[in-house]
């Protein structure tokens, strides 16, 4: 009996609905019983703060955390230095001077404009405060509160403010404390899951509340943002890690099983997937991968993941795989092909794509400048990656001469009128009188 195939292979026309469908429902994670669990931690938050943060910290974190010991101390931070090597920190400097500079490069494209003499100003202001968590425990996210916090720091918000669940002995990765650090962050604290949400959200004793929240999390995590949004602002939901190739007969296999075995190492849950059209291709890389695998340290993540979320989809037309890849819209998206920018013309929905052999996913997770914290789940149809806007609101500043504002007074009679609300007319014609009993 043959081995079942590592990766799922479809061709186009016959990819299960309920696949898509499932996957735009978040996986089908969101369940019912997932939202009464995360409402229940939120509400004790709300209601007995501090006290329910020690708690839950022994609860989930196994560490015991008193109120007073929250915050990450400066001495906590000398420390973090002490024990990482002068190359991490040059290159969590590098990261954070890539990412800075092409944020500063989108706020700078507000303008002003001029036109039938009126002149719009579009000038932005900070939100003053924001939270940004961090994924954390054993792990370790330097790039995440860099890619976090610098839009924020761009911005001019006042207060950036970080949650990131602490290891079995109490403490911050030393990594993401000195990004921390470098990108001046006004508090860390060592709050992790839905219970730092709800800290950050309605704030308790020891930690203030903050206008928005941002940053990628576990399903705890996304469910806690989706329930305080009523309350206070976040970036977007963010789900398991996504690449999509979309690669033709042009391609290199070898390429396309790198990138989605490195991606696959994010998780079980991690989704690596390629669409071509190309039959040869799909069994070049399936083989490709086959071989790779047993040589590669994480191998079993990696494994559970391709054979859970990987796969292959198969087309007949280039048409038919941008359509595919549109309504996919997946958090990374490859385009491998003779042409790529043609390609990139027509997609529509994919939160950040990469052009070329040399652009893979792993260069834009860390040291391209752009940002990582990405839509997943199918939410790249109205979602963007976070940026330096997400952090700012316009304020839309506007001035007509006498000149412009005679120019719009008898279209702005007649619309006036028409909804019944003629003072609006004589707040206009009134400047003009004026202007003549002078």
């Amino acid at each position: 009996m043959n081995d079942p195939p590592l990766v799922k292979v479809w061709k186009a026309s016959k990819v299960p609905p309920k696949w898509i469908e499932k996957r735009l429902k978040m996986g089908g994670e969101m369940t019912r019983e997932l939202e009464a669990y995360v409402r229940s931690i939120i509400d004790e938050v709300r209601s007995r703060g501090d006290a329910a943060l020690t708690e839950f910290s022994k609860k989930f974190d196994k560490i015991d955390l008193t109120a007073e010991n929250f915050l990450v101390t400066d001495e906590e931070i000398k420390d973090a230095y002490d024990v990482i090597s002068e190359e991490q920190v040059s290159a969590l400097n590098f990261m954070k001077e890539r990412v800075e500079n092409l944020e500063r490069t989108i706020l700078e494209r507000i303008t002003v404009t001029i036109k039938d003499d009126v002149r719009f100003y579009g000038s932005p202001r900070p939100i003053q405060s924001v939270g940004c968590y961090v994924p954390g425990g054993e792990a370790s996210y330097p790039s995440t509160l860099i890619m976090t916090v610098v839009p924020a720091k761009v911005a001019g918000v006042p207060r950036v403010a970080v949650c990131s669940p602490p290891t079995s002995k109490g403490k911050i990765n030393p990594l993401t404390l000195v990004a921390a650090d470098l990108c001046k962050v006004d508090e860390v604290y060592k709050i992790g899951g839905a219970q730092a949400i709800a800290a950050l959200a309605y704030g308790t004793e020891s930690i203030k509340p903050v206008r928005k929240i941002v940053g990628p999390g576990n399903k705890y995590v996304t469910m806690a943002k989706l329930l305080v949004s009523r309350d206070v602002a976040i970036d977007m939901p963010a789900g398991p890690s996504e690449v999509l190739v979309l690669a033709d007969e042009t391609a290199d296999s070898r390429i396309i099983a790198l990138d989605m075995l490195s991606q696959a190492e994010h998780g079980a849950d991690s989704i690596s997937g390629l669409v071509t059209t190309s039959k040869e291709l799909a069994e070049s890389v399936i083989k490709e991968l086959e071989r790779r695998i047993p040589t590669l340290r994480r191998s079993k993540v990696i494994t559970e993941a391709l054979s859970g979320n990987g796969f292959i989809i198969i087309c007949k037309t280039m048409g038919e795989a941008t359509e595919f890849v549109n309504a996919f819209a997946p958090e990374h998206l490859e385009i491998l092909t003779e042409k790529p920018m043609e390609v990139a013309e027509k997609i529509t929905s994919a939160g950040l794509v990469l052009i070329g052999r040399y652009t893979p996913v792993s260069a834009s997770d860390y040291c391209i400048g752009t940002n990582h914290v990405l839509p997943t789940s199918g939410f790249g149809h109205v979602y963007s990656g976070l940026s330096v806007l997400d952090f700012i609101r316009r304020v839309n500043i506007v001035e007509c001469s006498e000149k412009g504002l005679l120019k719009l007074k008898n279209n702005l009679k007649i619309l006036a009128e028409a909804e019944n609300l003629p003072n609006h007319f004589l707040a206009v014609e009134g400047r003009f009188k004026l202007e003549e009993s002078k």
